[in-house]
């Protein structure tokens, strides 16, 4: 029996499609290893959404060629498809596989040989526009979560990214098979589903038969069906665009019997001059709207927000026209990027470029910003009573767990093996002078 070890580099869509690819593999007799454990075959799931995919793909690679010098190591996933070639010159690189090639994982490795030493590895790599299958995935035993991929590709032209060129067009899964395979999760006694995807509002178009889609089904028809499955506690949306965020479905999360009170919401830029240069489908005030809708429904909603800082053509007024409109939202926190330059992308003939120092001193701005917002969302939840789904993920150092609760506050616990993958009611009481917000009952305490 050969031994196989994945690693995956990424979002949770990545996660879902590794723990899906590994299942597969162990369907055909492979035993699934952790990386350092000598496996016969390495296989690396990569990301494209920054500019050093290049360098972790190549340290990683030289990794695996420490722990197992005759290793098998194969690339797939975002920057494979993009980079194909150049990736099959990294040495000790065996195998590339596109985003059409590498749900063919299983199938494809017995005809594999390793590249014999200063040779390219194999190359397998369709054209993005003929990838238009629908491949589904979710993860398991990974994390107490699990992420249910419900949709692939994007048709969103935005000028800074790459995600249409390494996974081609929106299209999904039915509710029908996204139903039956939360069935399958429950059974498995997982208590709490991430819904995930490249950009899960566009949920709906499915193959017809060639390059042409057709929507069939809506996001909002997916969350009504999902919200009547049995065993399953939480089901957690973990992105939506605010363009595809309708009134109809905060309504129905607000109501819903198993979807959390949580939105995590790209906005990008709080400039409308800068998002049009970003090419997206909004302005500020549809997301401040999303965002008070929410509000007012929920008044305890966790709200995430995805920033980009040093886009072209953002000078320093237009940041802070960003600073200020994230400043007065009451959202919860942020997922900071900065911009980096990708190839084949429209955002590299905007001026002006904002220079790296002014990029990472608005990055940090922000992060400061985000920590505040942070700190005063949890000083919110001080008085309420919350439920915390506790997971496997034990301090050694200072014997505590940790969990999450419906409104996406973590927690942290003195562990307790009875409380794992369990949903725990707790009060949450006060904040301690480390910044830790505690919970009476249980001993808990929550924090960053």
């Amino acid at each position: 029996m050969k031994k196989v070890a994945f690693y995956t580099l990424g979002c949770k869509l990545n996660f879902s499609e590794t723990s899906t690819l590994a299942r597969m593999m162990e369907q055909q007799g492979y035993e699934r290893v952790e990386f350092n454990q000598q496996p016969d075959i390495f296989i690396i799931n990569t990301c494209s959404v920054t500019d050093n995919a290049d360098k972790k793909c190549r340290k990683i690679v030289r990794e695996a060629q420490k722990i197992n010098p005759d290793g098998f190591v194969a690339i797939l996933g975002c920057y494979a498809q993009l980079k194909p070639t150049e990736i099959s010159e990294i040495p000790g690189v065996d195998a590339v596989l596109g985003a059409a090639e590498k749900f063919r994982l299983a199938e494809l490795m017995p005809t594999f040989t390793k590249a014999p030493t200063g040779q390219p590895g194999r190359v397998l790599n369709a054209n993005i526009e003929e990838v238009v299958d629908y491949h589904a995935a979710y993860s398991l035993n990974d994390r107490t979560r699990t992420f249910l991929k419900v949709q692939d590709g994007c048709d969103y032209p935005c000028a800074y990214c790459t995600i249409p060129l390494a996974r081609g067009k929106s299209r999904s899964d039915t509710v029908e098979n996204v139903v039956r395979a939360a069935h399958e999760i429950a059974a498995r006694g997982v208590k709490e589903i991430v819904l995930t995807g490249v950009n899960i509002g566009d949920f709906g178009l499915v193959n017809s038969g060639g390059p042409m889609m057709r929507r069939n089904e809506t996001f909002l028809d997916l969350i009504q069906a999902l919200d009547e499955v049995d065993g399953i506690e939480r089901f957690r949306i973990s992105s939506i665009e605010p363009n595809l965020l309708t009134d109809e479905i905060i309504a129905f999360v607000a109501q819903s019997k198993r979807f959390v009170p949580h939105f995590h919401i790209p906005l990008q830029s709080g400039s409308n001059q800068v998002l049009g240069l970003m090419r997206r489908r909004y302005k500020r005030d549809l997301y401040a709207d999303r965002v008070a809708t929410i509000k007012a429904l929920m008044p305890h909603a966790c709200i995430g927000v995805d920033v980009i800082v040093g886009h072209p053509g953002e000078t320093n007024e237009l940041f802070l026209e960003t600073y200020q409109f994230l400043n007065e939202l009451p959202v919860s926190y942020f997922h900071v990027f900065t911009y980096s330059e990708r190839p084949n992308t429209t955002a590299l003939t905007i001026k002006p470029v904002v220079p790296g120092h002014v990029r990472a001193e608005r990055s940090k701005m922000l992060h400061i910003l985000s920590d505040k917002k942070r700190r005063a969302f949890y000083e919110s939840q001080v008085g309420r009573t919350a439920t915390v789904l506790f997971e496997d993920d034990v301090d050694e150092a200072t014997g505590r767990m940790q969990g999450f609760t419906e409104n996406y506050v973590r927690v942290v616990a003195n562990y307790d093996p009875l409380r794992i993958n369990e949903l725990v009611p707790v009060q949450l009481t006060a904040i301690n002078a480390d910044g830790l917000v505690e919970a009476e009952d249980a001993n808990v305490l929550v924090t960053h």
